[in-house]
């Protein structure tokens, strides 16, 4: 079986390569003979997007599973070399692109009625903190009315959004979910936390204190494994395959927490439709 990931949030301090290197001993060291490529590519640029998929194209295995982790940095309005806003470029558009040139791969795994490809998105409980996708802003972004954390929220929204309508159009050749990895009222402290431009955000909001460090008083924390947990659940567990475009919380299927903005039918369609505009595509089936 042939996984990939889209890796995002990379330490400030750390390269792309010694950071892929890192994973790849770690899986190494458990199952030795695993068979690693290590591919670097930009989410928030359309072209690197492209350029990193049709190498994965070249490759002779199938996808079986495709897991979306990517995230820009929570910080300053930024404007990508598309033109598009930062946060919703790297954390939807990318994936969305990606995902769509690497269907083949992932058609390719189909095998009759015993396995039904997978891509995940992984999203955040953070989802329901607005009033969903600003679906102006995408298409126009702007400074105005921007804030860091709202625009996570809105990005986090079209992760759901975008599971939930890749499921339904691709008519059972693909199964898609969402998932909020920390837990309803529980944070992770990962590598994006630690970036520049996020760590006075969180320190604003006193998740992290002064030293950088998780504030255990402000909020409960999951390690890493802990929070890795549900995106394995929703890539391999097979109890989720009569439930494409479910939302996972803990390890569990929890469609009724997710807020009625992030599953509406209307607006899963109008953000497809409209993403297929931004990138000058159509992802179709």
């Amino acid at each position: 079986m042939s996984t990939t990931a889209s890796v995002g949030g990379l330490h400030q301090y750390l390269s792309v390569e010694f950071r892929l290197q890192l994973s790849e001993d770690a899986i190494k060291a458990d199952v030795p003979n695993a068979n690693i490529r290590r591919l670097s590519l930009d989410l928030s640029s359309l072209a690197s997007v492209r350029k990193a998929a049709a190498e994965v194209n070249t490759y002779s295995e199938p996808i079986h599973v495709l897991i979306h982790n990517a995230a820009a940095a929570i910080g300053p309005f930024k404007l990508t070399v598309d033109g598009l806003e930062s946060q919703m470029a790297t954390d939807h558009v990318g994936p969305f692109l990606l995902t769509k040139i690497l269907k083949p791969k992932l058609l390719a795994a189909v095998t009759g009625s015993n396995y039904t490809p997978r891509v995940v998105f992984v999203t955040s409980v953070a989802h329901m903190f607005r009033p969903g996708v600003n679906f102006d802003a995408v298409e126009h972004s702007s400074a105005e009315g921007y804030t860091s954390f709202g625009a996570y929220f809105e990005a986090k929204s079209a992760n759901i959004l975008t599971a939930i309508e890749l499921s339904k159009r691709s008519r059972g050749a693909i199964n898609a979910y969402s998932l909020n990895p920390g837990g309803a009222y529980l944070a992770i402290f990962t590598n994006i936390m630690q970036k520049k431009e996020s760590l006075s955000e969180y320190q604003v909001l006193g998740l992290l204190g002064p030293d950088g460090l998780p504030n255990t008083e402000k909020m409960q924390w999951k390690t890493i494994p802990q929070g890795a947990a549900t995106t394995l659940t929703a890539a391999f567990d097979p109890r989720l395959n009569s439930q494409p475009g479910a939302y996972l919380d803990d390890s569990s299927v929890a469609n009724g927490s997710v807020a009625g903005h992030s599953s509406d039918a209307v607006n899963a369609a109008r953000l497809w439709t409209l993403t297929e505009k931004i990138i000058r595509e159509e992802f179709t089936f």
